[in-house]
């Protein structure tokens, strides 16, 4: 525990991308290895579930430092994080431990969860006193899922490819369902990231192993300039932006897996696309998007949302919300690593796989055409009333790489521009890590009518918290701390004297929400400066974006 501590403070401290790449493998090549396990897995990204509720961590914390609940919660705003404030103010240790990061992961921090309750507190304070300051912070920051340190999947990669002397490609590959909620890596894992390439590995699987996903460079330049940047259309496989849930579908040896994006086994979320997959010939995996699809066409993101949020998937919810794959990408074909091939012999390969099964729940991604980029840019300004996001741009003679890199082709994303509407800033809070000291997480609001309504309110409707320079937060700062009127907690209730341009990528009905509405990866765009609070949009205009 206390190399891996010594290691977060490490990465913590630099900016520079050398030194926290130096610092990882030299971490690596002197661990044991069921502590570099745990590390992997926990710099690649991956969260166990829920060890403790965070409400009894906030209590004990506030009880072991011996301070009134208001100071506490103070000192948490000032933070702007609870694994560091309550390691800040915890009374010194007062006993010792030699153990490593793996021990404390399976001794001591997964039992947590499922505990008796009544044996959680004693617990806890036990494992406090043997912990230095240091240490406490990480581990902190372990229970409470926000372990975060300036370091990539990427760099982590790189760092085992360099420690294995494997191709950093391969150890990606073998990355895929390392950081899996439910997983628990051990030595032997670690082991197999690390190896050298085995003859079996470079043949047909039969695991559920899914391939590292390709991702795409956003592309938003003149359409006057295609030509020159990128050549003609015929160079390209053009396609629509999907607004769903990136998938890979896997099967092998009799099984089907399906895999998001972001490594999470969802095939028992999705189980007509996984009956769809048993028709699928042994060694195929497809990458596409699932999306809800009715009538023809995608419908909203927020209708695949309900899935999502779904604990159990009763028929009358898979028959009111069914689903499809719409698929793209063939990476796998009768246990072929297909991936080296260019993306036109792959898509060749896919669109004779689909005419093949024949099924209503595999859909090929339709391919689009136009005579120039301008016809195309026409083309595109359909996608919203299609319920899509822009056009995907793929090299004809890209192979499929490893993550956003363009060391074998490249794909771009040519989204449309996003929806905007001018709002109110009402609430604030202040925001984490540098930005701890800053009101930098806003709450934002809409009139519920027109100018000449004397009794209009202002409804929330969408937080926001990106898109400004720092420059410009710190004025904003100061004007919430002038324009107070109350506070709840850690949110400031502000006097209505700001007006912001918001951008958002889609738009949906909501029961959950005050305004009747939601709004989707919502960001400032700019300060309105220019414009009074009176004559911000309302409500009805806000109605007005959302689809027919």
């Amino acid at each position: 525990m206390k190399a891996f501590a010594a290691l977060y403070r490490e990465l913590d401290a630099s900016t520079s991308s050398l030194a926290k790449q130096a610092a990882l493998q030299r971490y690596l090549r002197a661990a044991p290895p069921q502590d570099a396990a745990w590390a992997v897995y926990f710099l690649a990204g991956g969260k166990p579930r829920q060890l403790v509720p965070v409400k009894l961590l906030r209590l004990l914390g506030q009880e072991a430092a011996g301070l009134p609940e208001w100071l506490f919660d103070e000192s948490y705003e000032a933070v702007g994080d609870l694994a560091e404030t309550i390691a800040l103010l915890l009374p010194p240790p007062t006993d010792a431990h030699d153990l490593g990061l793996a021990q404390w992961v399976e001794q001591h921090l997964l039992p947590l969860r499922g505990a008796p309750a009544d044996e959680l507190p004693e617990r806890l304070r036990a494992q406090w006193r043997q912990l230095a300051p240091d240490e406490r912070l990480v581990y902190f920051k372990l229970i409470t899922g926000a372990f975060r340190v300036g370091v990539s999947r990427l760099q982590v990669t790189q760092a085992l490819a360099a420690v294995g002397g494997v191709d950093a490609k391969r150890v990606a590959q073998r990355l895929m369902g390392y950081t899996h909620i439910g997983a628990r890596p051990d030595a032997a894992a670690y082991g197999a990231l690390i190896a050298p390439e085995s003859e079996s590995e470079q043949n047909t699987q039969t695991s559920g192993q899914p391939y590292p996903f390709f991702l795409a460079h956003p592309f938003n330049v003149e359409v006057a300039q295609f030509d020159a940047l990128l050549g003609p259309p015929s160079d390209w496989l053009v396609e629509w932006k999907w607004d769903g849930i990136r998938a890979q579908l896997v099967k092998r040896a009799g099984q089907v897996w399906l895999w998001s994006r972001g490594e999470e086994l969802v095939t028992e979320r999705f189980p007509e696309l996984a009956a769809m997959g048993e028709a699928l010939p042994d060694g195929t995996v497809l990458d596409g998007e699932i999306v809800v699809w009715q009538d023809g066409r995608v419908q909203p993101f927020a209708a695949l949302q309900k899935r999502i949020g779904r604990k159990t998937l009763g028929p009358k919810l898979l028959r009111e919300l069914p689903v499809v794959l719409l698929v793209y990408d063939m990476l796998e074909g009768q246990g072929r690593d297909l991936r080296p091939l260019s993306q036109r012999e792959r898509r060749a390969q896919l669109d004779a796989l689909v005419a093949q099964l024949a099924h209503p729940l595999l859909i090929a991604s339709p391919v689009l055409t136009g005579a120039d980029w301008p016809e195309l840019a026409r083309r595109r300004e359909a996608a919203r009333s299609l319920g899509v996001e822009g056009m995907m741009l793929k090299r004809l003679d890209a192979q499929y790489g490893v993550g956003r890199t363009k060391d074998v082709g490249v794909w771009w994303k040519w989204k449309i521009a996003p929806l905007s509407i001018d709002a109110v800033l009402i609430y604030a809070q202040r925001g984490h890590g540098r930005r701890a000291s800053l009101y930098s997480d806003y709450t934002f609001a809409v009139w519920d009518g027109p100018p000449e309504q004397a009794d209009r309110k202002l409804v929330p409707f969408a937080k926001a918290y990106s898109g400004l320079t720092d420059a410009e937060m710190a004025r904003v700062d100061a004007v919430i701390r002038k324009t107070t009127v109350e506070s709840f907690g850690p949110v400031r209730s502000v006097r209505p004297t700001l007006v912001f341009e918001l951008g958002f990528e889609g738009i949906a009905r909501s029961t959950r929400h005050k305004s009747g509405i939601a709004v989707r990866f919502p960001r400032m765009l700019r300060w309105r400066e220019d414009k009074p609070v009176q004559e911000a949009d309302t409500l009805q205009t806000l109605e007005a974006l959302l689809p027919p």
